[in-house]
């Protein structure tokens, strides 16, 4: 992880990776996610900058939704089939009044109770009104996260063009790469050998393009430049849409 980041919600639904960045966002039970690795965009930076500003446009694009939506849901252990409606039980087990509660936040909870001795079986009517009447005071987003409120309420810090692009695969370095280069490698075929510099590029459906320098002739540095210069050549000849390139 590059280091420098002050602000956990820089980090906020972006979980670091050995390989780069992945982001995963759930909304109304879908869930969202994206990798972002660190070869494919040229470095750490990079590959954050664009793991957050994917996120941003996940969290402006599916806002969780409404508190009233998210109060009306069904819980688990709702024994009335009517979301914030309760019955009030005597000592014996037998419904005695039917009660509608809604939390309204910042410590504020509606409840208003109706006694079936005073309301007969109009009580639980009553109490599924009363409760309809506390969700019209209900207002604004159901909060995930301290993070998503600013998310969704800043303006984006980078546009698309200025956003680190990805890499296409015959840019990126692999691991086993000692040249820098990709699709550059020095190979030894024996013990004791000098060695030589190869480029090689690999299309789709059309196998591979290589070719070979000498360090026994050209001399090591010679021939990595060699080799380096042959790859951009090759890169060139290929053609373009035809498959991924190593």
């Amino acid at each position: 992880m590059p280091k420098g980041i002050p602000n956990p919600a820089d980090m906020y639904g972006i979980s670091a990776r050995p390989w780069g960045y992945e982001v995963s966002l759930v909304r109304n039970g879908v869930r969202y996610a994206c990798l972002f690795g660190y070869a494919s965009y040229g470095g750490p930076r990079q590959a954050l900058r664009r793991a957050q500003a994917w996120r941003d446009i996940i969290v402006k694009e599916h806002p969780p939704v409404t508190r009233k939506e998210r109060a009306q849901t069904l819980r688990s252990n709702n024994r009335t089939g009517e979301p914030g409606v309760s019955s009030r039980l005597s000592a014996q087990g037998k419904p005695v009044a039917w009660l509608a509660k809604t939390y309204l936040g910042n410590e504020e909870t509606l409840r208003t109770e109706f006694d079936l001795a005073d309301w007969g079986h109009a009580a639980r009517t009553l109490a599924i009104g009363e409760r309809q009447r506390q969700l019209a005071r209900m207002v604004g987003l159901a909060r995930l996260h301290p993070a998503e409120e600013a998310i969704r309420t800043r303006l984006s810090p980078d546009d698309e063009a200025a956003l680190p692009p990805k890499r296409s695969k015959s840019e990126i370095v692999r691991r086993n790469n000692t040249s820098g280069v990709s699709g550059v490698q020095f190979k030894t075929p024996r013990a004791g050998h000098p060695g030589y510099w190869v480029a090689i590029t690999y299309t789709a459906g059309q196998g591979s393009v290589s070719r070979s320098f000498s360090v026994r002739t050209l001399g090591y540095d010679v021939a990595r430049d060699m080799a380096i210069a042959e790859r951009q050549q090759q890169l060139q000849e290929k053609t373009t849409g035809d498959g991924a390139s190593k």
